[in-house]
Formats: C-alpha cells, structure tokens, sequence
C-alpha cells in the first residue's frame, strides 16, 4: 500500500515555550516533519530558504488582538503568498483579519495533535481548513468597490480569480493550471491591483459585486 508522503513544517511562534509545546505535541504524528522553529523575524525567511517546508504552522499567541498587530499580519500575508500557513488564534474575534491575509487554515490554539495533523495535512493538500466555532466571525469589512476594473483581467487572471473563488491556495491553483507557483503569485497580485482589493477575500468579494464571478 502506497505511504502518505511526509509534510515538512517550520513552526512560527513568538513564544519560545509555545513553539516548544507544539514541536512536541507534533513528535508523535506520522508523516509529519518538523525542520525548525523560530519567531515572525528574519531568521523565518532564511529557514524557509534553507528547508523549503510544505507548510508552516504559526501560533499567533494568546494576547494577539490586545496589543497593535498590524506587523504581525503583515508578516503573515507575505509568508502566505510563498506557501500554505495554519494560523492559530486564542478566539475568533480577530478570525476574518487574519483571514484575510491568506491563510490556508485557522483553528484555535486548543487544538489536539491529532487535529493539528490532520489540518496540516489538509493544507499541504491544496486544501482550506477553518474551525465551525470562527467560521461566523471570518466576514471581512471592505471598502466599496469600484463600479468598474481598472484595467481589463486576462483570461488567465480570470482563471486564477475563478480558483481563488474555489478557496484554492497558490499551490493548488498552479497545480490545477499546469503553471508555476511563481507565475500564480504574479496573477494574484495583478488581481489585487486591477480590482484595487486589498486581500484575496477582498478581490473576491468586489469581482462578484462587479459581475465577474456567480457564487
């Protein structure tokens, strides 16, 4: 019978013990690799150069949403659009902001390592995870859109819009195009200039305003 291949991960946490809890917590799960451990600075970008994990798990800590986090997610979303990231939040009153950066999942930090597992695997799949308990609170507050594009989409951004629709990561829209992760990061970000859209939750919500796409 055909094994699973295995996920490599790099766990990003401020927290020195909550990187520690989850490695640990992780130790245990088949199929699951965990290269490395480090906080939302510059030594992330150099592990993720050196490991080239499938995914990363990033524990967004318990004060978060206290204290001004606009660094953070800004961190967040430049890391989403390289690869599949599992968010963990303390509650869902800051769901649709982190939501919004692009995440592949979001579940909350009382997860069990069977459900992180499974959720990790999930993404590294192609595929979205969110926990019900957040799902209500992921609506997202946007600006009006414009009443038209500011510039025509191409019929390949109309492909990619179409698939990010379908909550679809990079990962899994190049795989579905026969086209690279590189090029798929390109096109979205022409998506976000044309529609003037400041996330892919965003850019979704103003094309279906403006007629391009039928949910």
């Amino acid at each position: 019978m055909r094994q699973p291949p295995e996920i490599s991960l790099l766990i990003v946490a401020d927290d020195l013990l909550a990187r520690a809890g989850l490695a640990a917590l992780l130790a245990g799960q088949p199929d699951l690799t965990v290269a490395g451990q480090t906080d939302c600075g510059p030594p992330l970008d150099a592990l993720v150069q050196a490991h080239a994990p499938d995914v990363l798990l990033w524990d967004l800590g318990w004060d978060f949403g206290e204290a001004e986090n606009g660094p953070l997610l800004d961190c967040l979303a430049d890391f989403t659009t390289r690869l599949p990231v599992l968010a963990l939040l303390p509650d869902g009153e800051d769901a649709g902001r982190v939501w919004a950066t692009g995440v592949a999942g979001l579940l909350p930090r009382q997860v069990d390592g069977g459900q992180l597992a499974a959720a990790l695997a999930a993404i590294a799949a192609g595929l979205l995870v969110i926990d019900p308990r957040q799902r209500v609170s992921l609506a997202v507050p946007v600006a009006s859109p414009p009443s038209e594009l500011l510039e025509p989409l191409t019929p390949r951004e109309a492909d990619v819009l179409a698939l990010l629709a379908d909550g679809l990561t990079n990962r899994a829209i190049a795989h579905q195009l026969a086209i690279s992760e590189n090029t798929v990061k390109f096109h979205v970000q022409s998506l976000l200039g044309k529609l003037d859209a400041q996330s892919r939750t965003d850019a979704v919500v103003r094309a279906t305003r403006l007629g391009l796409l039928i949910l």
